[in-house]
């Protein structure tokens, strides 16, 4: 008889702990009934572009690269981005779901309301009650239960806020989705839209209103609410933090860059001490500094470049660092749409705010609040007895919102017939799936006190400390911002218990300083299922191959760097132009003043005929360009000087462009000017990216040339260059932009 196991949850981990039950074990071993409240599955990742039930904004990008956002026997379509959007990430699941999933009865719609042990000790079984949203209740009896419905169990809104008496909206960032919503129905003309919390979310949605507002006071057309220029964002933290953008480069020194996908950096094996050790949970005062430098280096600025709100001083770097990931946060910061300021929200009244420590008491003129507070994991497991919560030992208290659980988030040996997938913070996909089939395994075995076990998992568990180090980690002041533990030492300690082995990569891998070895860089596919497949294995290498792809093309082809240019254009920059004619008819002479390029979502204009009228197809975000100041001609002759372009980048081509604004309405791109090449530098003779243009316009050629210098992941400068001829013209133009 097969053994039943009732999984709770229909996100990714109860997913993958499907597929390890039907598929991981012999056949026939389960028999796995998935259960969710909802009446899709895919958890917070919504499936189409306009699902608003979940807690993830279905056009949100995740922060983890489709390298790391993937189980180990599922690759990504080609064609699908390095960062997917949300609802793309639902619509993976789905495949998922269909390759791996169809052995398992799914049952949508019904929420677990209680789950008892059969008797004394759940090792007899579970009685289990699931219930519709109409109320219709069913009963259901399992030999084990999975708990696979999250961390994000509910929404934190803090004891003081809940019952504030305040005359503006107040939400929780899972909610956020658009301007309109948040502030269209309040009347108010403007003011802050207050984010509250400094770690990843509170950043993500910081970054995500500024691009919105940017969008509303730029875009052509009607904005979505009225005079979108008299709101900020205003960013209550209480520490600097870290912020990354999607795309770093392992070379942050050399002054043409190369750039790949962050955690295909982060996740190079080849720069990590051998044996793999924890760097997270306890960090020590050495560690912590190190690790600041790391970041430093990478980014190339302690941040102060972009506000002193945000720079993390020598005092910051004794203690554990803090890390978000936001494409164009830091820009905001810069240009002001964004301020940030440190201290603890201790209540709202009326459109004021009071903050402490009370170096700044008050923040007034308050539109909206933003609740960036994290989610607690309680309701998760609310519908097991007291007794057994008791014993996970989940407390209201741990701001780490630990359940104390064996071999790294997985079991609790005195309840031996209850499991856990992807119940812990960071919920890296490689960690679910080894977690998923520790389970399994398990399960297989017997439980964790059987004799059957394999001799690698019951030395494992026998050297075990996972819950003693979780209960110390929640009163330990250096605990990190994950205190579970770091991706690749999780990944080596569950493959070890289970006796997997890391596959090496397809072929041979770039070379990269500091180790000056080849790129070793860990994904889930690099940990296959034991005895795959055919199917199983043409999909683990297609998505080796679409890893190694990304790390040779970014680092050796100049892929990426498009993206990165575009990304640090975000803002101001100082301008200087000199004009250099040959004939009298056009007067040389010097331009100085300020270039904008002020950030939108993309337009169809002048790329009518790649959309259809009722396409919503992502359009990604562009720029429009205006620049504004002085000409003096050599003559002696002043006068005032503007132009206005929209540029764009297009991700599936990689390409940066340049478009002319519309005469009529300069807010709308009208044609083509030019698309940006970009040269691979010589690397003995590196002197900054270099890219071309050339453009025909009547008679008259425009040669156009570009040198982009980057400190770290931002340009520090750039140059554009113009050698114009024709009939009637022959002039070259100079500008040198800086910050």
């Amino acid at each position: 008889m097969p053994k039943t196991v009732c999984i709770v949850g229909a996100g990714p981990s109860g997913l993958v702990a499907a597929k390890s039950f039907l598929h991981d074990s012999p056949e026939g071993t389960f028999d796995v009934t998935i259960f969710d409240a909802q009446t899709r599955i895919g958890g917070l990742w919504p499936s189409t572009k306009d699902d608003g039930v979940g807690l993830v904004h279905p056009h949100m990008i995740a922060n983890q690269s489709k390298h790391t956002v993937q189980f180990s026997d599922l690759a990504w379509e080609d064609s699908d981005p390095e960062f997917p959007r949300a609802w793309q990430v639902g619509r993976y699941l789905d495949r998922f779901l269909h390759r791996y999933c169809k052995g398992a009865k799914l049952r949508l719609g019904r929420r677990i309301a209680k789950a008892e042990p059969l008797a004394d000790s759940s090792a007899a079984g579970w009685q289990v009650e699931s219930v519709t949203h109409d109320g219709d209740l069913e009963e259901h009896t399992f030999d084990y239960l999975l708990i696979a419905s999250g961390f994000f169990g509910k929404p934190v809104i803090p004891t003081a806020l809940a019952s504030a008496r305040t005359q503006v909206p107040v939400i929780h960032s899972s909610q956020y989705r658009d301007l309109a919503s948040l502030v269209g129905s309040t009347n108010r003309n403007g003011g802050k839209m207050m984010v509250v919390g400094g770690q990843m979310s509170g950043v993500e949605v910081a970054g995500t209103i500024a691009s919105h507002l940017s969008s509303a006071m730029h875009s052509p057309g009607p904005s979505p609410i009225p005079n979108p220029d008299k709101y900020s964002v205003h960013h209550l933290t209480q520490r600097p933090v870290w912020v990354f953008p999607l795309y770093t480069s392992p070379k942050p020194t050399s002054s043409a860059p190369p750039f790949i996908p962050s955690d295909l950096s982060s996740y190079n094996l080849a720069n990590r001490p051998h044996p793999l050790t924890n760097t997270q949970g306890h960090v020590t005062v050495d560690a912590a500094r190190n690790l600041h430098a790391i970041y430093q280096t990478v980014l190339g600025t302690d941040q102060s470049i972009f506000a002193p709100a945000v720079r993390v001083t020598s005092k910051d770097t004794d203690e554990p660092p803090y890390l978000a990931v936001s494409d164009n946060y830091m820009e905001f910061v810069r240009s002001g749409l964004i301020s940030v300021s440190h201290g603890k929200l201790e209540s709202l009244s009326g459109h004021d705010a009071t903050i402490s420590p009370r170096s700044e008491p008050q923040i007034s003129d308050i539109a909206a609040v933003v609740l960036a507070t994290g989610f607690e994991a309680a309701s998760s497991i609310s519908f097991l007895p007291r007794s057994i919560r008791e014993t996970l030992s989940l407390q209201s208290s741990d701001l780490n919102n630990t359940v104390a659980l064996a071999f790294h988030g997985t079991h609790h040996p005195d309840v031996p017939n209850l499991g856990f997938v992807g119940f812990y913070r960071s919920p890296y996909w490689g960690v679910m799936e080894m977690q998923a089939r520790f389970i399994a395994a398990l399960w297989n075995a017997g439980g964790p006190s059987s004799p059957s076990l394999p001799p690698a998992m019951a030395s494992a568990l026998a050297e075990d400390t996972s819950i003693q180090r979780t209960i110390a980690l929640r009163s330990d002041p250096r605990a990190s911002q994950f205190p579970m533990g770091d991706y690749p030492w999780l990944m080596k300690e569950f493959a070890t218990a289970l006796g997997l082995e890391r596959s090496p990569p397809l072929g041979a891998m770039p070379m990269l300083p500091p180790a000056g070895k080849g790129m070793d860089i860990l994904t889930p596919a690099r940990y296959p299922p034991e005895a795959p497949n055919e199917i199983q294995q043409a999909e683990i290498t297609k998505s080796l191959k679409q890893t190694e792809d990304a790390a040779w093309n970014g680092l050796t082809a100049g892929k990426f760097i498009a993206r990165a240019v575009f990304r640090s254009f975000l803002g101001e920059w100082k301008l200087e132009r000199d004009l250099v004619s040959k004939l009298p008819s056009h007067p040389s002479g010097h331009f100085s003043g300020i270039a904008k390029f002020l950030l939108r979502e993309g337009t169809k204009d002048g790329r009518e005929s790649e959309f259809n009228n009722d396409d919503d197809s992502d359009r990604g975000l562009e720029y429009l360009y205006i620049e504004e100041g002085d000409f003096k001609a050599s003559t002696g002759f002043t006068f005032r000087a503007t132009r206005r372009y929209v540029w764009r980048y297009n991700e599936p081509k990689d390409r940066l462009s340049v478009w002319f604004a519309k005469t009529d309405d300069q807010t709308k791109a009208d044609y083509l000017f030019h698309n940006v090449e970009f040269k691979v530098p010589d690397q003995k003779q590196e002197d900054g990216w270099q890219a071309t243009a050339g453009h025909l316009c009547i008679d008259d050629f425009y040669d156009v040339n570009y040198l982009f210098h980057f400190e770290g992941v931002s340009l520090l400068e750039w140059r554009l260059s113009y050698t114009v001829k024709g009939p009637k013209k022959d002039y070259t133009i100079d500008g040198v932009y800086s910050r």
